[in-house]
């Protein structure tokens, strides 16, 4: 039958009502494959060229200070005989001797310093512990920090004033002058524990390196506490906390499983940028003389020995600060890459 046009009637046709093939299907699938936070911000970090070129220097600097110093012919204490200020790939007379008499030398890479030590373990030694200082402080930045904003924002009320208001007391408190009280002051008990049997690391790291972990337990959480706080104090109305609240599930139950891991993404990326800047603080101390105990090299330390000698060699300042520039680049890079992609409110 021919449909009329003024009809409002729909012109059925057996084949109408047939199944859909396969490809019908598959042409109204409009929506992209679900995947998880974890998955969909890997993701997006791939695609940051920049953070991965940051990630991957990291990964170098990290294995030459790590992994190479185990199979350097030389130690960062072992001093030459004669091969005092020598430049790079320069060797001394003895050395020249034992290459005469076809011994084979390694060759001193970036030369070595006033005490005829070989300087690229000493930068590779010294990277080491500025990257260990720099992630054992972040460490005890993110447990005291993490665990106090928490408190405070899940507690609420006078506990939040409270808790808040000492931390406002602690942001007044001057970091460097700290330090200094504090090597004095831990001067004599800590030469006195080293002297028991399993606590000679104590001197191997020295009074000063001892003071500034202290600092960063007592001072440098407050950044990493406030931001906590706010992310806690958006959480803790959340359906899911308050079903956990019917359910008995205990204050700390709450906040470890609940509130802190919903956080997860923020503290990855607020540590990774926190990093960097206790490196910084470290190098920043030992260039005054506050930092790691002789012999035991760090980036800062170097470059404070090498001023002395800046005119006849420049390398042996240039390289240590081109290291700390690096890594404290690097990871801020990092950092940045990370917060782009694993904060939801940047996904567009």
């Amino acid at each position: 039958m021919k449909e009329n046009p003024l009809s409002f009637h729909l012109n059925l046709k057996p084949e109408d009502f047939l199944p859909a093939t396969e490809e019908e299907k598959q042409s109204q699938v409009i929506m992209r494959e679900s995947v998880s936070f974890w998955k969909d911000g890997m993701r997006r970090l791939l695609k940051n060229k920049v953070a991965m070129v940051s990630a991957f220097v990291i990964l170098i600097v990290m294995i030459f200070s790590f992994i190479v110093p185990a199979f350097y012919p030389y130690t960062y204490d072992h001093q030459i005989k004669g091969a005092n200020n020598l430049k790079p790939m320069q060797y001394s007379e003895e050395e020249m001797a034992r290459i005469e008499a076809g011994e084979d030398v390694f060759p001193h890479i970036l030369g070595t310093d006033k005490m005829g030590r070989d300087y690229a373990i000493r930068v590779m030694m010294g990277s080491r512990i500025s990257l260990l200082v720099g992630l054992v402080a972040t460490c005890i930045i993110l447990v005291i920090g993490s665990t106090y904003g928490s408190i405070a924002a899940f507690c609420g009320g006078w506990v939040d004033i409270i808790m808040m208001r000492v931390v406002d007391i602690i942001y007044t408190i001057p970091d460097i002058l700290l330090i200094v009280l504090l090597s004095f002051a831990l001067k004599a008990p800590l030469q006195t524990l080293a002297q028991v049997p399993g606590f000679g690391w104590i001197q191997t790291l020295g009074e000063n390196l001892i003071s500034i972990f202290v600092v960063f337990a007592l001072l440098y959480w407050v950044g990493m506490a406030r931001m906590v706080r706010s992310q806690v104090l958006m959480l803790k109305e959340s359906e899911y906390v308050t079903a956990a609240r019917a359910l008995g599930v205990s204050s700390g139950k709450i906040i470890k499983n609940h509130l802190l891991t919903n956080c997860i993404g923020t503290l990855i990326v607020t540590t990774t940028l926190q990093i960097p800047s206790s490196i910084f603080t470290e190098s920043f101390l030992s260039f005054l003389g506050m930092g790691v105990a002789v012999p035991l090299p760090s980036l800062g330390s170097l470059a404070s020995d090498a001023i002395n000698g800046m005119n006849t060699n420049p390398h042996l300042l240039f390289i240590p600060a081109i290291v700390i520039s690096l890594i404290i680049l690097s990871f801020n890079l990092l950092g940045d890459g990370l917060r782009d992609a694993f904060d939801p409110k940047l996904k567009n």
